[in-house]
């Protein structure tokens, strides 16, 4: 089983690569959902990491395959400008999953 890196920069895709992830670089939603078609079309890739800012930018679509798809996990991580804090992340997540404000 593989990860797979979706980032918005060029950076934090060398920085995977260089720790053996493969991954690609969008910027745009349509870029976002073609990657994000493109893994979960592959059986192998088992974790799928996520820049914030992408994860923000298609956040309807990611929530909902988080929800309704066992493969692969979807993990969103921190970029080179990221903002948000890790306890801010998961409470606004089991908000949306549960329809609970935490």
């Amino acid at each position: 089983m593989k990860f797979y890196l979706i980032s918005d920069n060029i950076d934090t895709q060398m920085g995977m690569r260089l720790a053996g992830i493969e991954g690609e670089v969008a910027h745009t939603a349509e870029e976002v959902n073609s990657a994000m078609d493109r893994a979960f079309s592959d059986s192998d890739i088992a974790v799928v990491l996520m820049t914030e800012k992408l994860v923000e930018l298609c956040c309807e679509r990611v929530y909902k395959l988080k929800l309704s798809c066992r493969r692969p996990l979807i993990v969103e991580i921190p970029d080179r400008h990221g903002t948000s804090s890790v306890t801010d992340t998961i409470s606004r997540y089991v908000s949306e999953a549960i329809g609970i404000k935490l």
